[in-house]
């Protein structure tokens, strides 16, 4: 079992280490998000130091430098021996500043913190570019904490009240009211279940455990917040099994519902994109509106290159009864 457990953490990393490398107009990535910028697209993955692409047309994509030149000052501190390979960021643009949280974390173990870092512009040209960081926002340690710090994703209310999701495998996924700042935790603080699969009672709470769920997505649209997560194991190549599911609610905070009205926290989801003849899974979303069009962004394990994660676009539409659909 112990050699089991080394093997596919050795998979993930040389998967994780292949992740937002360029192939001429198609890029390889994990958990990518995206903002916009005057005419330019900028694409944020997991990679050494967080990577960075920018695209005029969401379809040939150009490096940029990464957000880290050197790992974090706090990170160690969370962290043992942190190597710089950052995960999953989330990019967001409020009071004229842009908003980049991310993730630290020993690999299958909630050893793992969120961190933000700020910037006023994105373009690396720019004299004024510069990322200045804030440290943790929130933190999970094993044996204290069933859940995980890891996948952020920033939301604003109908109030304009800022809220972090987060969470992978475990409980299940959260949501926390952040303070004006976006720093930290607002208080008092205020936690909120948003989705959670069953977990096998027997194992140790410091055990990743059975119930995979992770990377959640809250995307307002409708008079609903849609909330999109991940089922299953990403960064396994042939074997991953990766997917997005869905819900919704007329609350931020939820109850989440899928399309039979099933909770989300009671391991309901409506699947939206799983693995077919191309493509052995897919998942990680992030969805955006760029010029009036609806697009969700994720990558895919592709069959005719060995399992390779590559970034994929669509455009997203939606039926008759407001669910999204391609």
């Amino acid at each position: 079992m112990k050699l089991h457990k080394q093997i596919q953490n050795l998979i993930f990393s040389l998967t994780l280490l292949i992740s937002c490398v360029s192939f001429a107009q198609d890029i390889t990535v994990h958990d990518p998000v995206m903002i916009k910028q005057k005419d330019t697209y900028y694409l944020y993955c997991t990679g050494q130091g967080i990577s960075v692409f920018s695209s005029k047309d969401l379809k040939n994509w150009k490096p940029e430098p990464a957000i880290f030149k050197e790992k974090p000052v706090w990170v160690d501190k969370v962290v043992t021996n942190f190597d710089n390979h950052i995960w999953a960021p989330d990019i967001s643009f409020h009071n004229n500043t842009y908003y980049l949280y991310y993730s630290v974390s020993a690999f299958g173990k909630n050893t793992s913190a969120i961190g933000l870092t700020t910037n006023t512009t994105l373009d690396p040209k720019d004299p004024a570019y510069k990322w200045e960081d804030h440290g943790i926002v929130i933190q999970s340690v094993p044996n204290r904490d069933m859940w995980n710090a890891i996948d952020p994703n920033l939301t604003f209310d109908e109030n304009n009240t800022p809220w972090l999701a987060f969470g992978s495998f475990w409980n299940g996924l959260k949501m926390v009211k952040l303070n004006a700042s976006l720093k930290s935790v607002a208080q008092p603080e205020e936690w909120h279940a948003i989705a959670k699969r069953k977990r096998t009672s027997e194992l140790v709470d410091s055990d990743p455990g059975d119930a995979a769920l992770e990377a959640p997505f809250v995307f307002r649209k409708n008079g609903y917040y849609y909330l999109f997560l991940s089922w299953d194991f990403c960064c396994q190549g042939e074997k991953s099994t990766y997917k997005v599911v869905m819900g919704r609610s007329k609350n931020i905070t939820g109850p989440y519902v899928d399309k039979d009205g099933k909770l989300l926290t009671e391991g309901g989801g409506s699947l939206l994109i799983q693995g077919d003849k191309n493509w052995y899974g897919a998942g990680h979303n992030s969805t955006y509106t760029f010029d009036g069009k609806d697009y969700i962004v994720f990558h895919a394990y592709e069959i005719k290159n060995n399992g390779r994660p590559k970034l994929e676009i669509k455009e997203l539409q939606w039926d008759t009864n407001l669910w999204p659909k391609f």
